[in-house]
């Protein structure tokens, strides 16, 4: 079976956001977020997520994550988040320089709930259980699976994630259609987002691209209609309903494949894979329940515009971002991204930056993007101090100080940091705080390309030469007598010219 065992690569439950760091990020006038607002975008466990990883990285706002979070706690099945959220909220009430109320004064967890809760869980598990038992007993192949779907789906919505993929890659023992195989491979992938483990994402959306291939396939050949020899076949209007909604069925597919596939370059930093990608999800509607469920509008919006101004030249940006009907439309749900595009086509680099600056905590508070936000801003303002020195061969640091809004002396360390690097050609004048560019000799640089290119043309010869006399001499190891390929054995012993 070509299932990958994921379950001892797992980053463990969700509800403990990893973090390299303790990052701590203000909630002020200059830092704007609203969380209410913000966490409207979201259901089920992923808004409970995103409130524990609020309520460690923004104690500011820590008292309403908490009261928010145990609100969302009641409305799912598993009440063992609780225990999480108090965990971590002591975690911020140890350390001396915070000031938090006591959470039994906040918001505390329904006793009853969470006993009717947990005995619920129980029966039902027993009833999948047995359900599942007496189906294999019977050999029943298509209720075997269909048991095995259920219990992933219930272990998952209380929490034990790798009893839940158990289930999932154990139903593909008993999948008999391309269908099945697609639809565990989209369980799958919810429940790898979830775990934001994306280093397992690409392999199952393989798998999935090519489960969604074969479906569409038998979906085409059972649709064609066999007609007598030499009639033309008639198209049927129910046929091209049929079709049309299997169209539709498939962009939806694809859409949420694209973003796995996203999501997954994104979390292994690989940003221009990932802007990419981004940028060619299909609309909102094509993703279904995964909106609100595991991501929001917005975030691929920002997802898309930070990874692209990271990696993309301007022409590209321009084409793939601009002039993108389908994601302007995700633009729209966060007016600050199209103006910090604008601002950034426009060489407006200090608002750019004050932009980037003042809804830092929003793209910080995000459970996918907060480990890397400070990768992708120093991505983004290096390319901006490149873009704006291309034009000139000497420019004062004064004026670089005020198109950018830093110190003189901030100045000099970002241009000396992307001299070092190579990106930028040129050396600072520490004594008049000028930055030159290199001189480039054009001449020296052609003769050297015409002299490396004559190197190769004489090497090319010499090996056609050597080539035609061996010709000549007859030394030409012949194909076997009877051989089905002689051509291409004959090639591979002559060798590429």
């Amino acid at each position: 079976m070509d299932i990958d065992r994921i379950e001892e690569a797992q980053q463990g439950s969700s509800s403990t956001p990893p973090t390299r760091r303790t990052i701590v990020v203000p909630v002020d006038d200059a830092h704007p977020f609203d969380l209410e607002s913000y966490i409207s975008n979201y259901t089920g466990r992923t808004a409970i997520d995103r409130l524990v990883h609020i309520m460690i990285i923004c104690p500011s706002i820590a008292p309403e994550a908490f009261q928010l979070c145990v609100q969302h706690i009641h409305q799912s099945r598993d009440p063992s988040m609780y225990q999480n959220l108090l965990s971590a909220y002591d975690q911020l009430g140890s350390n001396p320089d915070l000031s938090l109320p006591n959470m039994m004064d906040l918001a505390e967890l329904d006793v009853k709930w969470a006993d009717e809760t947990i005995m619920k869980n129980q029966a039902d598990r027993v009833k999948l259980e047995v359900e599942l038992k007496t189906y294999s007993n019977n050999m029943i192949k298509e209720s075997i699976r269909m048991a095995h779907r259920e219990l992933g789906d219930f272990y998952r919505a209380v929490g034990d994630y790798g009893t839940s993929l158990k289930h999932y890659t154990k139903s593909r023992e008993f999948c008999t259609t391309s269908q099945h195989v697609l639809d565990m491979c989209m369980s799958i992938l919810e429940l790898l987002i979830e775990q934001r483990n994306y280093s397992h994402l690409t392999t199952y959306v393989y798998k999935a691209d090519a489960a969604l291939d074969a479906a569409t396939a038998a979906v085409n050949a059972a649709s064609a209609v066999p007609t007598a020899v030499g009639v033309a076949p008639t198209p049927t209007v129910t046929s091209g309903l049929k079709t049309k909604k299997k169209s539709i069925e498939r962009d939806n597919v694809q859409a949420k494949l694209d973003l796995a596939t996203a999501l997954s370059h994104l979390g292994q930093a690989n940003y221009e894979k990932a802007a990419s990608v981004f940028l060619k999800i299909g609309p909102a509607k094509d993703l279904g329940d995964w909106v609100g469920k595991l991501v929001a509008p917005g975030d691929i919006a920002i997802y898309g515009t930070l990874c692209a101004l990271a990696t993309f030249q301007r022409a590209d940006i321009k084409r793939r971002v601009l002039e993108n009907s389908i994601f302007g439309a995700y633009i729209e749900q966060e007016p600050y991204i199209r103006e910090l595009i604008e601002a950034y086509m426009n060489s407006n680099f200090k608002t750019v930056l004050e932009l980037l600056s003042r809804y830092s905590t929003r793209h910080y508070v995000d459970v996918h993007l907060h480990s890397h936000v400070h990768d992708l801003t120093n991505l983004i303002r290096n390319w901006a101090v490149v873009l704006y020195f291309q034009p000139f061969a000497t420019i004062k640091l004064e004026r670089m100080s005020a198109a950018f809004g830093w110190t003189m002396e901030e100045v000099e360390h970002h241009v000396v940091n992307l001299i070092q690097s190579g990106d930028i050609q040129g050396r600072v004048d520490s004594q008049n705080k000028i930055l030159q560019a290199k001189k480039t000799d054009y001449r020296s640089e052609l003769f050297a390309r015409a002299i490396k290119a004559g190197t190769e043309m004489q090497a090319t010869n010499r090996k056609l030469l050597l080539r035609m006399r061996l010709q000549q001499a007859d030394l030409i190891v012949k194909p076997p007598k009877g051989s089905a390929h002689p051509t291409q054995i004959l090639e591979f012993f002559q060798g590429p010219e």
